[in-house]
């Protein structure tokens, strides 16, 4: 069967599928302080739907599905869908986005169940800043749910937003961490994904996050292995870790994307700030494996060249990421 590729040659084998838009965190960059208004369940995808999406798209090429929300782990029969997940032949990468607070109560379930590694959400090391951004999340807990994960054999990967006058002057702590533990950090640009006015003075550039570290440490670039996605990353010499930016505002990787999105509605979407989408729920509620491939294989033919977000215009119709899927 012919793989996933793009109209400009790009190979698609990775998708990120998110199982709900519901969190227990209220994260300031991703969701109104309220939360998301409830939706009809028969609006969110089954368990049953999602597996049957999964099956028909890793003969087409996919090899990689991270698994998103929304928080996953707040939904009820994730661990058992994760296990049928990774069961799925051909699929070569199974991986969870988690904020981390329900890990020490899961974090052994999701290994047995066959998720292979976890990236976790968390974007201060300080108890105040941390329940200023999440604005209802305990830091300890999210702390403990990393040591359990970490204990239980899982490589450990921390995305940081990073948010010039909120959290940059943790910059450097955070890859400090690295010095003694074996994570791998990787600093995210602020994207003005909800359209907020005062968007443009959260941005601290990727090459702004290296220079804050450079001033205190040498930073020596680390080889990126196979699947790798678009982080940028390096090593401070002798450290346990790595530390790594994303950097979708300042510096576009889109020549490199092989990614496509699939929200807990059933929404396909071929780049995270395109408007265009197309609904698989009916191809999925009526069975029709060759349908839902077709229109897979249309998403991807039309996905972009690159997306036109820049430090000085959004230019896209904002959203809640916990709705795309982080």
């Amino acid at each position: 069967m012919c793989p996933l590729v793009d109209s400009y040659g790009r190979k698609i084998n990775y998708l990120r599928l998110s199982v709900t838009d519901r969190c227990n965190f209220r994260c300031m960059y991703c969701m109104p302080a309220d939360g998301v208004p409830k939706v009809d369940h028969l609006e969110i995808l089954s368990y049953e739907e999602l597996l049957l999406l999964a099956r028909s798209v890793v003969p087409l090429g996919i090899e990689k599905i991270r698994v998103t929300g929304g928080e996953p782990l707040v939904r009820n029969g994730i661990v058992r869908f994760l296990s049928d997940l990774s069961k799925i032949p051909g699929l070569r990468q199974l991986v969870l986005t988690t904020n981390g607070a329900l890990l020490e109560e899961m974090a052994l379930q999701l290994r047995e169940a066959g998720v292979q590694r976890l990236n976790i959400s968390l974007d201060s090391l300080r108890p105040e800043t941390f329940a200023s951004i999440t604005r209802c999340g305990q830091l300890e807990k999210v702390l403990a749910g990393i040591r359990k994960a970490e204990e239980v054999g899982f490589p450990i990967k921390i995305n940081v937003v990073a948010m010039r006058g909120v959290n940059d002057e943790e910059i450097v702590d955070f890859a400090e961490w690295t010095l003694v533990k074996p994570y791998a950090v990787r600093f995210i640009e602020y994207m003005p994904t909800r359209g907020e006015e005062i968007w443009q003075s959260r941005i601290i550039s990727g090459e702004d996050i290296l220079a804050r570290i450079q001033d205190r440490y040498a930073l020596q670039p680390v080889v990126r292995g196979e699947m790798a996605g678009p982080s940028r990353d390096y090593k401070i010499p002798g450290a346990a870790g790595t530390v790594g930016v994303i950097t979708p505002v300042s510096g576009h990787f889109c020549v490199e994307c092989n990614r496509i999105r699939v929200t807990s509605r059933g929404m396909a979407k071929n780049c995270l700030f395109a408007e265009s989408e197309i609904d698989l729920k009916p191809l999925l509620r009526e069975g029709n494996v060759e349908k839902l491939q077709h229109a897979l294989r249309k998403i991807v033919f039309e996905k972009p060249g690159k997306h036109i977000i820049s430090q000085t215009d959004p230019s896209h119709k904002p959203f809640d990421m916990s709705k795309v899927g982080g």
